[in-house]
């Protein structure tokens, strides 16, 4: 029998000890997180014609992976949240309704929160195409220029390559950049008086070609007044020149050339009956010399010589030729082939040799 208050206390003290841990795993995932800075590189929208009930509005925001992006339109009536549709690129759309009351030049306000650590953008343009909130406006007296735009050369333009971006001008200002290819426009904060710095991810949906157009736009205002200075990058985007991998041909181990053709003779042995038919002529020759026991030893010795002649001509009659091609593969090793007649090979052939058969190469 189980003793129930033995189990209900171990009960009780299983769930005391995971109210204990949660807490402290959450605050530890809290803590890991903490200490990341989010910074946002570019905050966008594409414009749209008019700004009734029914229009989507859709946002591009990019920064630091990994984090939680939400921003807000001065006179909607709800935040938008963005999804994070690949490592930071968050991206979101917002449909008018007839309760709100967004306007061309409504403020919209980006945050990327990871952790306890927000950071902050404020969209620099307007909702509504062609009406503009930063149109260039001078003053007499305000000097504003830009006297040096970089880009660091690239390895390539796929996807994962960090753009980096140096522009020199007027210190106090901002500095955007719009990219042909890429929806988001990227900010370079001022990192010393007047040296603006930033860099730029290339994502998968962005089309960068080497002839895309960059342009760096500074941003003063001075008194309540923006004035404005663009530059263009006006070079092919500097790639570097990658060296190719070289194209390596497998090695053929059936391939070879044609090292020697030699010509054989092989003089071919006489049989019994060539032996025995000298020895008959032999014979009939010898019992034409001397008589008697003379006679007899005559016959012995023409027999004897006649089967001698009579092998030996058997084996001229049987003489056969034949051809051996040397090939020697290119891993060094020969092989020979013979061949009963002339194979018309000549050496230094290219040729390849299949179950013992020489084939051209």
């Amino acid at each position: 029998m189980i003793n129930t208050k033995i189990l209900a206390s171990s009960i009780l003290l299983t769930l005391s000890l995971l109210s204990f841990q949660i807490p402290s795993a959450i605050a530890q995932t809290q803590h890991n997180t903490a200490h990341l800075q989010p910074q946002i590189e570019g905050f966008n929208v594409d414009e749209v014609r008019r700004l009734v009930p029914g229009t989507e509005l859709n946002f591009s925001l990019y920064g630091t992976p990994g984090g939680i992006a939400s921003l807000r339109i001065a006179g909607a009536t709800r935040t938008l949240a963005l999804s994070e549709v690949e490592g930071g690129q968050y991206e979101g759309s917002y449909v008018i309704s007839s309760r709100d009351k967004i306007a061309a030049r409504s403020l919209v306000t980006a945050n990327l929160r990871i952790g306890n650590q927000v950071a902050s953008m404020v969209l620099n343009e307007s909702l509504q195409i062609g009406v503009g909130i930063h149109a260039p406006k001078f003053q007499p007296g305000i000097q504003i220029n830009i006297s040096r735009f970089d880009l660091v050369p690239l390895p390539d333009l796929s996807p994962g390559t960090e753009m980096l971006f140096t522009l020199i001008g007027t210190p106090g200002g901002r500095v955007d950049l719009t990219i042909t290819g890429v929806k988001a426009k990227i900010l370079l904060p001022e990192i010393r008086n007047g040296e603006y710095k930033g860099s730029y991810t290339i994502k998968s949906r962005d089309r960068i070609t080497p002839d895309s157009n960059i342009i760096a736009t500074l941003h003063l205002n001075e008194r309540g007044t923006e004035h404005v200075a663009n530059i263009r990058y006006d070079r092919r985007l500097p790639v570097l020149a990658m060296p190719h991998p070289v194209q390596t041909s497998p090695v053929c181990y059936t391939c070879g050339t044609v090292e020697a053709i030699n010509l054989v003779e092989v003089k071919g042995e006489g049989t019994y009956l060539g032996t025995i038919g000298g020895g008959v002529v032999g014979a009939l020759l010898g019992s034409q010399i001397g008589g008697g026991s003379g006679r007899t030893a005559a016959e012995i010795a023409g027999a004897l010589g006649g089967a001698y002649v009579g092998r030996n001509i058997e084996g001229n009659s049987r003489r056969v030729n034949h051809y051996e091609v040397i090939v020697r593969f290119q891993n060094g090793a020969t092989q020979t082939v013979s061949y009963e007649n002339d194979p018309g090979y000549r050496v230094g052939d290219k040729v390849q040799v299949r179950n013992g058969v020489i084939i051209h190469n």
